[in-house]
């Protein structure tokens, strides 16, 4: 899909020709797995007293991505705004700009122990962007015309991710009230769109094999769910937690039926997407544990935290990979008119 931008951008295309990298959306998902991951060896520390750099260090590492990822792609869009309307009016990768607002949300979790005003500050400007845009991208959406192809696990993103996670930042720092708010937003959110999912995925042809690690997605909602849950209530543990966590390894068994077919997609960035559903699964079941629960969750809970290590180890040290060989960040030719200029 391409859009026209108006004539007088020089200096947007002196910038491609320069070699401005122009980061995707979708790499905010890194950030998602590290910080993700973080709070999970954090909440195993809390349980079992493992070492506690573990988790910090995870912390910083995701608050590090988080950094470098917001200012390039701050850049693409004051330096290739071209590039990022195109991007912003994509029927699939427009989803991943509300990963910008999450990201920042947990950042505000990587940073509450160190400083509570630098935290709020994170939390504002993550909840008023997850909100803002899953206002705008569902407004269009609700407007109809769509493609059933395009109908992918990202839709998740704006209104299920962006709710849930701002439920656990609140739960986080305080504002429980705002949170139980946000989950509500968060869990009908995901109810409706599962079903029109569910329904494309029964019905419609497969999916591209450049779109099957966005399936990576759908372990997310009942794994984040369960954890914003926990995170805006008390007591010990329930049957909706606990059927929350049920759904997920579901969730999990079916991703791990369909991993040989998703696999026809190399290995990309893209597998970013099972990250953050695997880590919140960990940290649930944790977070279960150390509310007194000694059942099956108890039993999964340390298999739960391997995997998910396991899991982000894989995909950064691939995306590690890419990046000392030049080939993780896309470096735009230059245009015709910049070529000219």
């Amino acid at each position: 899909m391409d859009l026209q931008v108006g004539a007088g951008s020089g200096v947007r295309s002196s910038a491609a020709a320069a070699g401005l990298p122009l980061v995707p959306a979708a790499f905010f998902g890194m950030v998602l797995g590290l910080v993700g991951l973080g709070g999970s060896w954090r909440a195993a520390h809390a349980l079992w007293g493992v070492p506690a750099a573990i988790g910090e260090a995870l912390m910083l590492a995701g608050t590090a991505v988080w950094a470098a990822v917001t200012v390039l792609f701050a850049l693409k869009w004051i330096f290739a705004r071209d590039k990022a309307l195109e991007e912003a009016a994509h029927p699939v990768q427009c989803c991943f700009i509300g990963l910008a607002g999450v990201a920042t949300l947990l950042v505000s979790l990587a940073a509450g122990p160190y400083s509570r005003p630098a935290a709020l500050g994170l939390l504002g400007l993550g909840a008023l962007f997850t909100l803002g845009f899953a206002l705008w991208r569902t407004g269009l959406l609700w407007r109809g015309e769509r493609d059933p192809a395009h109908t992918t696990p990202v839709l998740y993103l704006p209104t299920v991710a962006g709710s849930y996670v701002t439920a656990i930042a609140c739960g986080a720092l305080g504002f429980t009230d705002w949170g139980q708010l946000a989950f509500g937003a968060g869990v009908f959110s995901w109810l409706a769109i599962e079903s029109v999912l569910l329904g494309r995925l029964y019905t419609a042809s497969p999916l591209a094999p450049a779109l099957r690690p966005t399936l990576g997605i759908q372990l997310a909602p009942p794994t984040v769910g369960a954890l914003a849950y926990l995170s805006v209530t008390q007591g010990p543990p329930d049957i909706f937690a606990r059927a929350l966590l049920g759904y997920g390894l579901l969730q999990s068994l079916l991703l791990l039926r369909l991993l040989p077919w998703i696999l026809r997609q190399p290995l990309s960035p893209g597998y970013w997407a099972f990250t953050f559903g695997c880590t919140a699964f960990a940290t649930a079941a944790l977070r279960l544990v150390e509310r007194g629960e000694t059942g099956a969750v108890a039993l999964l809970a340390p298999v739960l935290l391997a995997g998910a290590t396991l899991v982000v180890a894989i995909t950064a040290a691939h995306s590690l990979w890419q990046l000392v060989n030049g080939r993780l960040l896309p470096t735009p030719a230059p245009s015709p008119a910049a070529t000219r200029s």
